[in-house]
């Protein structure tokens, strides 16, 4: 058996999941997986995320361009008029997570450029953390395509910054 069939009849919810919904989440292992080790030489922290984005701007490598929607996307999701919404405790901000830039840059208070790509990519972070340590499982990974599109294309654009061999 295949382990979509094996999925198909065995995880709660994996079954009601569009084609389009679980290609986003393949799609994202594998862009995570890629991040993490081209970027971040496979020690992925949110430390390490943050360090790398100002490395990247002092540089003057970093364009914020390619990621304004994405993080438009995430800053209108986890708050509105300035209010926390229900969906940002479902990022399980850890205290090594930066959480006070977190907030800072989601709210729209903090505009430096790679403070905004670094929480960016500190979601991304959490997603991956919920994903695969099982969070996402609690709810049968429902509602997430938004999510998971977004992370990709903020990792595409991360990797283009890396560059590739």
């Amino acid at each position: 058996m295949n382990p979509i069939q094996w999925l198909e009849q065995n995880a709660p919810g994996f079954k009601a999941l569009s084609e389009k919904e679980r290609a986003a989440i393949t799609h994202f292992a594998l862009l995570w997986s890629f991040f993490e080790a081209r970027a971040l030489s496979t020690r992925g922290s949110s430390r390490a995320i943050l360090a790398l984005i100002h490395d990247w701007s002092a540089q003057g490598r970093l364009r914020t361009e390619p990621f304004a929607e994405s993080l438009l996307y995430f800053q209108q999701r986890y708050y509105v008029n300035g209010a926390e919404t229900h969906h940002l405790a479902g990022l399980n901000l850890r205290p090594n997570d930066c959480r006070d830039l977190v907030h800072a840059v989601l709210k729209g208070e903090n505009s430096n450029p790679a403070d905004r790509i670094a929480v960016l990519l500190i979601v991304v972070y959490r997603l991956r953390n919920n994903l695969f340590h099982g969070a996402k499982w609690a709810y049968e990974i429902q509602g997430q395509l938004d999510n998971f599109t977004h992370a990709n294309v903020t990792l595409m654009n991360a990797l283009s910054i890396v560059g590739l061999p």
